[in-house]
């Protein structure tokens, strides 16, 4: 009966660890929303995205974090522009899950105002509209964050 006690004590604790184990490591989705030119409102963002990451991995988890810029926020993304530029350039080298979108609408609008070509910084990818980005985000599953 001892044998038997250790047995059933023993499957018990490895199909705990095996939970354990699946519950560890979980991916997470956080779509973050920038739409005003203001460095608070920018770096906020960023530190949102840097303390997301800094808890989810202190978890054992990991997670993908999009940043959308669009309107005003999309200065924010412009090289040469931007008041975040070189955060932007750091963060992205230190937290690989984290990418940028620029807004392709507002994109072409600054470009029609100025006349001339709006660069982007290195780190930010094209989508061609900010908010329906945010839209197909939200429906894949990602929270939603608006500093």
């Amino acid at each position: 009966m001892r044998i038997f006690t250790r047995l059933a004590i023993f499957a018990a604790a490895m199909l705990l660890a095996g939970q354990m184990a699946v519950a560890a490591g979980k991916q997470h989705y956080v779509a973050i929303h920038v739409d005003q030119n203001d460095p608070q409102v920018m770096n906020m963002a960023l530190n949102n995205a840097k303390n997301v990451n800094s808890y989810y991995e202190s978890q054992g988890d990991t997670v993908v974090i999009e940043l959308v810029a669009y309107g005003p926020g999309l200065n924010m993304l412009v090289a040469g522009k931007s008041p975040v530029e070189t955060r932007i350039s750091a963060m992205s080298l230190e937290i690989p899950g984290l990418t940028f979108s620029a807004c392709g609408n507002t994109l072409n609008a600054m470009v029609k105002k100025a006349g001339m070509d709006v660069p982007l910084v290195a780190e930010a990818k094209l989508t061609p509209s900010g908010v329906v980005r945010l839209i197909e985000l939200q429906e894949q599953g990602y929270a939603y964050v608006r500093p």
